[in-house]
């Protein structure tokens, strides 16, 4: 990581790293911009302007005593957007934000870290249909007490554990009862999975957030989300 923090003191005196260094940041600038208005924020938008005004500065003033480079420069964002907001008179609640970075992988498209690759198909296309289903899928998944945004930390990243989740999804979804009660109780019955689908407790309360999510999306008006979810439904035809 250090290597990172390193490579903005360079582009900090050397416009073509400071080019460079910002081409490959900008899911990160986008990622935190999108975090502290808690909607998706593309490239039109004017706090993506903001966010890379704010990134460029972050480098400009940034030192290794600072320590995490990102860490700094996402705080310089989040300062950035809270005086744009108060300044257009929007701001009107203190948005707690503490995100890490999107660390899953870009490709791999069947897995519900659809936090990215959903993301990277947002920041490239108009695409309407998907973003009006990311807001309203983080609207549901907002009574469970998480966000979309929070997928990509609980995603699964090995196949058996990939498995085992879609087999956990899988088993809610072919029992409507434990879907309702879900929805009912906004709580993930581990017990009963752990019992009746053999997955393992630790599995299911480490990707407690990712299973619910899959039900929620799978279960419900979500036809551009279910898309990325093709292991799950294969787990759903056996």
């Amino acid at each position: 990581m250090r290597e990172l923090d390193r490579m903005a003191v360079q582009a900090a005196v050397d416009e073509q790293k400071l080019d460079y260094f910002i081409e490959q940041s900008q899911s990160f600038i986008l990622k935190c911009a999108s975090h502290f208005t808690h909607r998706y924020i593309t490239k039109s938008d004017d706090e993506w302007s903001l966010a890379l005004i704010a990134f460029t500065q972050a480098i400009k003033t940034y030192d290794l005593s600072k320590g995490s480079f990102y860490n700094f420069a996402e705080l310089v964002i989040q300062r950035r957007l809270t005086d744009y907001y108060r300044t257009q008179s929007k701001y009107t609640a203190e948005i707690a934000v503490n995100p890490e970075v999107f660390d899953t992988d870009m490709h791999d498209d069947d897995n519900l870290s659809v936090s990215t690759a959903i993301l990277d198909q947002v920041y490239k296309m108009t695409n309407y249909s998907i973003k009006d289903e990311i807001d309203a899928a983080n609207q549901a998944f907002s009574h469970y007490g998480f966000s979309f945004f929070d997928l990509a930390d609980c995603s699964p990243k090995a196949e058996k554990t990939k498995s085992a989740c879609a087999k956990a999804a899988a088993y809610l979804l072919k029992n409507p009862l434990l879907v309702n009660e879900l929805y009912s109780s906004k709580l993930l019955p581990i017990k009963i999975i752990e019992k009746n689908a053999k997955v393992p407790r630790k599995i299911l309360e480490r990707h407690r957030k990712y299973i619910i999510a899959a039900v929620e999306i799978l279960s419900g008006e979500y036809p551009c989300l279910a898309d990325y979810m093709q292991f799950i439904r294969k787990e759903l035809n056996k």
